[in-house]
């Protein structure tokens, strides 16, 4: 069995228990993330296997990038099952670090959400931050509401990811999917291209540098609605971080920008029931007010805590009261497969050459019998095709004459 063929058993197996992540690592057992607690499977694999899949995943003409960055980043569909994976080196040597991907449409109803989060991308522009540590299923969360949008409102939504998690199937929306590194270069150079391409709705899968916050905060104010994500533990810490990413000197511009357009802000992580066998989402939600937006334009975040737990009339939640609202919860989605929704990347996929530098033209040796190189036709000398016209030789001469 090759190793390729080895690591696709693996992912099979870790598919097949419902497993979120795979971890391989030389010397170690492979193990397997399963709502939420970790679990290791068979032998210890062996380093040499795994340095010789690496080799064959990464390519040879991105194996000296990752020699020298010691980690490479892709996306790829193994066995019907859709991964995104990370191969690093460790002290071992060569591991993977591979998230399995959904392969069913995301809706607020599937992930046992709130559906007044529907609410929230019912406004023509403004900014939706979702929030949450690793994990905590805020891509999920992104995808649902895009499918809101997608299932009634015909706009054009375009999504910057890295990679695609959930591929999405045009209903009443008219939906473009890019993949950082793949499709466009970066986040920065993505929002860029959207601001271009006539959106009504950006969807940035994270927001990682300081340029990408100010270009996605940028979309948000000149018309647009927008759906970002970024790692933290609460609503309050979530804006206190996008706003501390840049300099001193321009966070109060920052601020007041954010205030601005900001619509809302979901915090999540996700707690397991063991009464139900899954993991359920837990939300505190933010929604934009005059006192939120007063505390953001100031930098008073500590005090957004407090205006949460008195804003039940503006659609804010608590973690405490979404607890409450989940205990009271009478129905439930399970996950399952399901075959009619599309799974993978689309079937027809042009890929453009990569770009090369122009090669210089070779210089001809004195006395060289090589043959010349025939030069491209000109205006005068190429060949002039006219369609036949009324009216004879008058007419062409006429139109040659135009």
């Amino acid at each position: 069995m090759s190793y390729k063929m080895s690591l696709d058993a693996l992912i099979s197996a870790a598919n097949s228990d419902g497993a979120s992540d795979l971890h391989l690592e030389p010397g170690l057992p492979a193990a397997v993330r399963v709502r939420g607690a970790l679990r290791t499977l068979g032998d210890p694999l062996p380093a040499r296997a795994l340095l010789a899949f690496a080799q064959e995943l990464v390519g040879q003409a991105d194996w000296p990038a990752f020699l020298e960055r010691r980690s490479f980043d892709c996306s790829r569909n193994i066995n019907g099952v859709r991964c995104r994976i990370n191969v690093l080196q460790s002290a071992r040597g060569v591991g993977f670090s591979i998230r399995i991907l959904s392969s069913f449409q995301a809706t607020l109803e599937k992930l046992n959400l709130h559906p007044d989060l529907r609410r929230l991308v019912s406004h023509p522009h403004g900014f939706i931050l979702v929030s949450g540590p690793t994990g905590s299923g805020k891509t999920s969360t992104l995808a649902a509401l895009i499918e809101e949008i997608n299932a009634s409102e015909a706009r054009h939504v375009i999504t910057l990811e890295s990679p695609i998690e959930y591929m999405f199937r045009a209903r009443a929306a008219y939906i473009r999917q890019r993949e950082v590194g793949r499709d466009t270069p970066s986040f920065e150079q993505g929002l860029l291209d959207a601001l271009r391409e006539d959106p009504d709705v950006l969807m940035v899968g994270e927001m990682r540098e300081p340029e990408t916050m100010r270009l996605t905060l940028n979309a948000a104010e000149t018309g647009h609605l927008v759906l970002a994500t970024v790692h933290s533990s609460s609503c309050a810490e979530a804006l206190q971080r996008v706003v501390s990413a840049f300099p001193p000197e321009t966070q109060g511009a920052v601020r007041g920008q954010l205030a601005d357009c900001l619509l809302a802000v979901i915090c999540q992580r996700l707690r397991y029931r063991p009464d139900l066998k899954i993991r359920v989402p837990e939300c505190e939600i933010l929604t934009s007010t005059a006192a939120i937006r007063s505390f953001v334009r100031n930098g008073d975040f500590f005090k957004i805590a407090a205006q949460i737990e008195m804003g039940a009339e503006h659609g804010m939640w608590t973690f405490q009261r979404y607890q409450t609202w989940l205990e009271s919860k009478k129905t439930w989605h399970f996950p399952g497969p399901e075959p009619d929704e599309p799974v993978g990347d689309p079937e027809e996929r042009v890929e453009l050459p990569s770009a090369s530098p122009t090669p210089a033209p070779s210089k001809k040796k004195s006395g060289s019998a090589a043959t010349p190189r025939k030069s491209a036709p000109t205006r005068e000398d190429a060949a002039i095709e006219i369609e036949p016209v009324e009216g004879g030789l008058k007419e062409v001469l006429k139109k040659l004459a135009d």
